[in-house]
């Protein structure tokens, strides 16, 4: 009995051997074909009923699909869509900050001349409006 069983499976990793040295493998197309319903339904899983259901194909077997297809030039559309790059700023944060200060520094000091005129004025009228205080009190 242990010798029938043997048998048969030197005969299946034979038949095995054989069919990969004719050249033919389970091709990507009936591969496609097989889980199409399964590679629809996410990357990595779905919800079903509230609860989280994991694909019923392997990732290692769906990146080796997802390979083959493309390497014969077909088109792959069960990837998630990809998101916008973010432009996220390399360096350090207080040299980005120190050059935004001396922008801001450079601004305003071309407006320091009205600054200073303006200041003068609110001033002068400042002792203005004491100066007549005074003269009422006194007065």
């Amino acid at each position: 009995m242990a010798a029938k069983l043997a048998a048969a499976a030197a005969k299946a990793v034979a038949a095995a051997k054989g069919a990969a040295a004719n050249g033919y493998q389970y091709s990507w197309r009936e591969k496609l074909a097989k889980h199409k319903d399964e590679l629809a339904k996410g990357v990595w899983g779905y919800w079903e009923l509230g609860a989280w259901k994991p694909l019923a194909i392997s990732a290692r077997k769906r990146a080796r699909l997802r390979k083959e297809v493309l390497l014969a030039g077909e088109d792959w559309p069960y990837d998630p869509p990809r998101k916008e790059m973010r432009n996220k700023r390399k360096g350090h944060k207080c040299d980005r900050v120190s050059a935004e200060k001396r922008a801001h520094t450079a601004e305003l000091m071309k407006k320091m001349p009205e600054m200073l005129l303006d200041y003068k004025k609110r001033r002068w009228a400042k002792k203005m409006k004491e100066e007549e205080e005074k003269k009422g009190k006194t007065a």
